[in-house]
């Protein structure tokens, strides 16, 4: 996979990590263990699971990982709006926050089923790769073992 730094989902997911930290510092000192928590951990796991994905060597473990960020991007936005409802946060960061987040799932939506879209061909040419390397083998024995070499000169010593 690329380089996480250069999907745009993990650079706005990142942006918007940081963006929620300097909201939450708003956010009444009573909430730092409930709200505040909740809203930064759910903002800072978006990024943290597209980069772990990028870390992974399939597509398959991939795709898993961007889904657990697109999960972490609902829960955040469920997080905003309790924040909103209980006048923790203005109703106008609130539609822009929710904007951002929305836009973060349907890129993370997005490059999902790019991945998923990948995988299958990328299995199709490890399987080819190695059916050619069994085959390119098997070619080789076959050749070794031509009629009046000796190792099947004393296979048909031993079969008489």
């Amino acid at each position: 996979m690329k380089d996480l730094k250069e999907l745009k989902v993990w650079r706005k997911a990142h942006q918007f990590t940081l963006q929620s930290y300097g909201i939450t510092r708003r956010f009444p000192r009573e909430e730092l263990f409930g709200l505040t928590s909740q809203i930064r951990r759910s903002a800072s796991s978006i990024g943290a699971n597209i980069a772990e994905g990028c870390g992974r060597r399939s597509d398959g473990e991939m795709s898993r990982f961007l889904h657990i960020a697109r999960g972490s991007a609902v829960e955040l936005e469920y997080h905003l709006l309790l924040a909103r409802d209980l006048m923790l946060l203005p109703a106008s960061d609130f539609r822009i926050l929710a904007y951002e987040v929305d836009e973060v799932q349907r890129m993370l939506t997005s490059l999902i089923q790019r991945v998923q879209l990948t995988a299958p061909n990328q299995r199709k040419a490890q399987k080819a790769e190695s059916r050619s390397d069994v085959e390119g083998h098997s070619a080789g024995v076959e050749a070794e073992l031509k009629v009046g070499s000796p190792l099947v000169a004393r296979s048909s010593k031993l079969n008489s």
